[in-house]
């Protein structure tokens, strides 16, 4: 099959670490806009993309794109894709997606109007009405925004975030795509410790492990194009596969991951050993009071309460006020610190020397970055 058009959803503010990811991979970028990213790719490229994408949300086809501004012209756009070019006769072909800032504004009324597109269009070209839908699912996806519409087929399934190591999170997890994009922002370099001193349930702190070690993060987990017709009689996944197997990196690593709760710690051990990367990642109870390192150089990377979904304002006021007591012991370690509050620099007594916009969800959060001392070219611990 020739080359096709393919995009990577992405929480606001990742696009340019996906941009990286999908151009490291040796796909050309033809376009990147606010939630997305698009480029040219073929069936290798699917699996490639869903095997190694660490801050995209999910790997989709795209099918067409036109504007439509009556139910009328949405059906009969929908209905003119040579839609049995990818789906066969008994494959499934359920319909989702979204409406945002256009004159179609009903989700389920276009939902239901693509759903009998695609049908009528399949059904001239098998010359059936009834389709039973027993085979392998194509989800098609939409998107109607300002009047444009964009229609795929989700190739991943299960979101890219889930990597399959997390059977059991804490109360607040943080999404593994949010976690590799803070690794990528503070371009720690694995020769030094890094510490997540809130760990939760292990998420930053296994996502690091993953990324120095060049563990592809879907390597583990099942895609829903697995089962597609287009890799029938094909050796394109195993091969895939073996390809992220061949280039893994046994390095050594040193992160400390620590958090006062027992439990969470325990969860988190658990989540290290099936990411595979349990030698490296070894949990620990402690309070953010009593963390302390004599290592002079290194890296903390954190995801604290924020208030909206944990605790009080006030504890969270001083839970961020004793972070900055602790680390300002660690005076030439860098920080990276992720939180939606607003007054985090003045409860860490400390103003950022960057910040970086992020959604952690629907949460509007920063990235609160502190550059420590460039190591010394001979410094050796």
């Amino acid at each position: 099959m020739d080359k096709f058009e393919i995009i990577i959803p992405v929480i606001f503010g990742l696009e340019a670490f996906v941009s990286r990811e999908v151009k490291n991979l040796g796909y050309e970028i033809t376009h990147v806009e606010d939630g997305r990213v698009t480029f040219m790719g073929d069936m290798e490229a699917i699996s490639r993309a869903n095997l190694w994408i660490r801050c995209g949300e999910r790997v989709l086809i795209k099918i067409a794109e036109f504007e439509a501004y009556t139910f009328d012209e949405l059906f009969e756009n929908t209905k003119a894709v040579n839609w049995s070019e990818w789906i066969g006769v008994k494959c499934a072909f359920p319909v989702t997606g979204f409406c945002l800032k256009s004159q179609l504004a009903s989700m389920r009324d276009c939902q239901a109007i693509i759903k009998k597109a695609i049908v009528d269009s399949l059904a001239s070209k098998y010359l059936i009405t009834y389709f039973e839908e027993t085979g392998p699912v194509y989800q098609i996806r939409f998107s109607v925004m300002k009047d444009r519409v964009t229609l795929m087929i989700d190739t991943s399934g299960d979101g890219l975030h889930k990597r399959g190591y997390r059977a059991v999170s804490n109360a607040a997890p943080l999404k593994e795509t949010i976690a590799a994009s803070m690794v990528y922002l503070s371009h720690w370099k694995y020769e030094y410790p890094l510490a997540d001193p809130m760990c939760g349930s292990g998420t930053i702190p296994i996502e690091a492990a993953m990324i120095k070690r060049n563990i592809a993060p879907g390597l583990t987990r099942h895609f829903m194009s697995e089962d597609y017709l287009q890799y029938q009689g094909s050796s394109i996944w195993d091969n895939c596969r073996k390809e992220a197997e061949d280039l893994k990196k046994n390095v050594p690593l040193e992160i400390f991951a620590s958090d006062i709760d027992a439990n969470t710690i325990e969860i988190a051990k658990q989540n290290a050993v099936i990411a595979g990367v349990g030698d490296a990642v070894k949990p620990t109870v402690c309070d953010i009071k009593d963390f302390i390192t004599d290592i002079p150089f290194g890296t903390v990377i954190c995801n604290p309460p924020y208030g909206e979904r944990l605790g009080d304002e006030k504890t969270v006021r001083e839970l961020y006020t004793q972070m900055g007591i602790s680390l300002k012991k660690l005076d030439k370690w860098s920080y990276y610190i992720l939180t939606s509050n607003e007054d985090f620099e003045s409860c860490f007594r400390k103003k950022a020397d960057k910040k970086r916009k992020l959604y952690n969800g629907m949460i509007k959060c920063n990235i609160y970055q502190y550059f420590g001392e460039r190591p010394p070219s001979q410094f050796k611990r």
